[in-house]
């Protein structure tokens, strides 16, 4: 038994098996992109380590991703075979992964929360459960795990920044500005690579309209981000949402393939099959569709990969997204295919994805088909039910916005009045920038 570099005793070969489960960890919090190399050296080090097949199986689920599925299961059981001697911790580490490769991601952040209640520096632990908990659209329980945590960490401790960076963002999706932006500054003064921090400030920026200042923040931090994974793609898009709000078109449409998609080099291109570059991208074609900006073929690509992931439901919020694609361009058939198998998934899974795809997420991406085929009165009939509730698909706020906007084109297309007051009115109360104020919502 040894002890990993926050202290926590694990099962492994060697210290250099340690060292090399450490910098595996260390890869995830912080978002670096030779996570599979990272992933290779241990596995040749140390290939019986009961951590080493557990990550394999977290990694798999956490690229929502039905065909991961499998090899996560597999994982699992490997996982089980390898912590019979094992540590509680392992054991719990081991059932969590099971859980959630079951299709129970709340019964998994059920078990890392009792993980933490004994291991508060298990930084995995932690910082899965706020993935998990954020694409549960469960912001109140991100505050939650991080008050319970931090107070156990000191800064000179090793992965402190990581739990800076959740400190900012759950106060940030929570509405509680003035200590998310202070986190996330204070993480990035210690750490300028640190993305998660510099999104979270992003989120504030955004929120509170500081559109010059956004443009700015990530402007000056981009140069770091070198040996960063998808994450870096996201904060080109929450750039491209400030000029957005400037109506500078032309910039977002830069962005787009130079940023947040990034046609350019295979190596560090965004990927079109991962659920949040599709929506990144997704989105905003969506919003600049809706102000008549031509976005040439950009749709085409991303409507193909749609018709790949029909049935695919794991990520609940991204179903809409690909919805878009196969509207935007004309794909009804494919389109009637995608409801049909959300229909079957959510009749066939017990679990809480099963539920929130059959109650929201469905009649959301029915509506997204209903406004591209210009019926939009029926895409606000079929919305209408959801919208008080859509928040628990995941996402945060700026992500949610474009399901807002949805309802309010709609409900403006359709000359639904009380709609458009609703529409208004949720966007007056959940974000802090009036209406009147934002490029979105002009029309009402």
């Amino acid at each position: 038994m040894l002890k990993d570099v926050r202290g926590s005793t694990m099962t492994a070969a060697s210290a250099e098996a340690v060292a090399a489960y450490d910098a595996v960890v260390d890869g995830y919090v912080g978002y670096a992109v030779d996570i599979p190399a990272r992933m290779a050296a241990l596995a040749v080090i140390d290939p019986d380590c009961p951590m080493l097949h557990c990550l394999q199986g977290y990694f798999a689920m956490l690229g929502f991703k039905q065909a991961a599925i499998p090899a996560a299961r597999q994982a699992a059981a490997d996982t089980w075979q390898k912590v019979v001697a094992a540590t509680p911790r392992e054991h719990a580490h081991a059932a969590a992964l099971d859980a959630w490769a079951s299709g129970g991601p709340d019964r998994a952040i059920e078990i890392w929360n009792q993980i933490l209640a004994t291991h508060p520096h298990d930084i995995l632990a932690f910082r899965l459960a706020h993935f998990v908990n954020f694409w549960l659209g469960r912001p109140d329980a991100m505050l939650a795990s991080v008050l319970s945590v931090e107070k156990h960490w000191s800064g000179a401790e090793h992965g402190y920044n990581a739990i800076l960076g959740c400190r900012a963002f759950a106060h940030e999706e929570c509405g509680y500005y003035t200590e998310a932006e202070a986190a996330g500054r204070e993480a990035i003064r210690r750490d300028p690579t640190d993305l998660w921090s510099a999104h979270a400030v992003a989120h504030v920026m955004e929120m509170q309209g500081r559109r010059g200042e956004g443009i700015a923040w990530v402007e000056a931090l981009q140069a770091n981000w070198d040996g960063k994974n998808n994450l870096k793609h996201h904060l080109w898009w929450h750039r491209a949402m400030f000029h957005m709000e400037r109506r500078d078109f032309a910039q977002v449409l830069s962005l787009y393939d130079n940023g947040y998609r990034d046609l350019g080099s295979p190596l560090t291109q965004a990927q079109p099959d991962l659920y949040i570059d599709a929506q990144n991208a997704a989105s905003m074609l969506f919003r600049l569709g809706r102000h008549g900006v031509d976005v040439g073929d950009r749709w085409i690509e991303l409507a193909d990969w749609a018709e790949t992931r029909i049935g695919d439901c794991v990520s609940g919020f991204t179903l809409p997204h690909w919805a878009m694609a196969l509207a935007a361009t004309g794909r009804d058939d494919a389109g009637r295919r995608m409801l049909v198998g959300m229909r079957e998934y959510a009749a066939s899974e017990a679990g809480i994805n099963g539920r929130l795809v059959g109650t929201l997420a469905l009649p959301i991406c029915a509506a997204v088909f209903a406004h591209g085929q210009r019926r939009y009165a029926d895409a606000v009939a079929v919305m209408r039910p959801a919208i008080g509730e859509m928040y628990r698909l995941g996402g945060s706020h700026a992500q949610q916005d474009v399901l807002e906007q949805l309802f309010l084109d709609s409900a403006l297309k359709a000359g639904l009045e009380a709609d458009v007051a609703t529409a208004i009115e949720r966007a007056a109360g959940r974000h802090p920038v009036p209406p009147e104020r934002r490029v979105g919502y002009r029309h009402g």
